[in-house]
């Protein structure tokens, strides 16, 4: 694969330079806002922590660790009360305990279920915090309102939280902390989005290194909110896919043009780490 880079200039494509490295969370961060986008990936202007990003990462290594400590030996001859036990034995002491006794009902729950149904080697996940990286192709009028200057080479770059195999097929899942909300709906796919587009485009080689077998497809993909306790479980989205490949091409059409909208949302922007820089932000203060 190519060299990558966030710091990426267009003038200088050719088939032997750096391509345009794109994550799932800066993607996500220039559909919030391009231009805290800008800020952060270009500018190198770190954002503050905050503690929803701190909570977010210690359920996120706690869920890690839960799935490389889970004994399907141990556990199969426990109750459906041991087991509840045995799972919130499995995570840390902190401040996220009533997250981590949903957690833990839920597995205990779905590993009930695994026995009746014989299906216990199905229910530790295939891989568990994985990193994959893959190469997109984004043809210039990939997103006819944004034509770009020429087609371009993008380099994909992502952690998928837990992938399961079932009945044949992969379904990634990704775990979400806070609270569900139906106008999270587009957002979420187009994260589901582009972890079907990494496995998609990801050499069979890397895949296999993995434990994939890149032979078995991924039909469904899903997410998981235990603070709600939503658990959705769907077929994926052609559109989400295609709306994510559209909206990648509008990323690079900023990096070709120099245009970085501001995003204003009274409730959030106020709490941005670049609200003192951003014009937008302080025009509509004053408002």
């Amino acid at each position: 694969m190519r060299e990558y880079t966030y710091k990426w200039n267009p003038e200088e494509y050719n088939e032997d330079s750096k391509v345009l490295k794109i994550t799932k969370s800066s993607y996500n961060l220039f559909c919030w806002c391009p231009m805290k986008y800008k800020f952060n990936y270009i500018d190198g202007l770190k954002q503050d922590t905050s503690p929803a990003m701190i909570k977010g990462s210690e359920v996120h290594n706690a869920r890690e660790d839960f799935f490389n400590s889970f004994d399907i030996l141990k556990a199969e001859n426990m109750s459906h009360t041991e087991l509840i036990d045995y799972c919130i034995g499995l995570h840390p002491v902190d401040d996220n305990s009533e997250i981590y006794r949903t957690l833990s009902t839920f597995e205990a729950d779905r590993f009930t279920t695994a026995k009746i149904d014989n299906k216990v080697d199905d229910f530790l996940p295939i891989i568990n915090e994985v990193l994959l990286d893959a190469e997109l192709e984004i043809d210039r009028f990939q997103n006819s309102k944004y034509p770009l200057m020429q087609s371009y080479t993008v380099h994909l770059q992502g952690i998928i939280d837990r992938m399961y195999y079932d009945n044949g097929v992969y379904i990634p899942i990704e775990l979400k902390t806070g609270l569900w909300k139906e106008w999270k709906l587009t957002g979420i796919r187009r994260e589901m989005s582009f972890y079907k587009m990494l496995f998609d485009l990801a050499t069979d080689e890397s895949l296999e290194k993995l434990g994939l077998d890149p032979n078995v497809e991924i039909t469904h993909w899903g997410w998981y909110y235990p603070e709600s306790n939503h658990l959705h479980i769907e077929k994926i989205k052609t559109a989400s896919i295609n709306a994510t490949k559209k909206g990648i091409a509008r990323l690079i059409h900023s990096y070709e043009f120099g245009d970085w909208e501001e995003k204003y949302f009274w409730k959030t922007c106020p709490n941005c780490s670049y609200y003192n820089i951003c014009d937008k932000a302080q025009a509509e203060s004053f408002i």
